[in-house]
């Protein structure tokens, strides 16, 4: 993580002359705006069908460096 990274977001009032209070009620409506979007913001879940439901997963790859049997050689 960068230090540009660090949550920091940058207002930048283009016209006008805006007084603390405006700001601090404009950051106060996006921060509301922002947190409501993110409790909504749900991944809708893949449908899986019978198939794939009882399907056994695939067997892991043989280790050859793991002897087989009692010998090692």
């Amino acid at each position: 993580m960068s230090a540009e990274d660090d949550g920091a977001v940058e207002i930048q009032v283009l016209r006008g002359s805006a007084t603390e209070e405006e700001l601090a009620a404009l950051i106060a409506v996006l921060s509301e705006a922002f947190v409501a979007e993110e409790a909504d913001a749900v991944a809708a879940e893949k449908p899986v069908s019978a198939w794939g439901r009882t399907q056994r997963g695939l067997r892991a790859p043989l280790r050859r460096d793991i002897p087989w049997g009692r010998f090692s050689g």
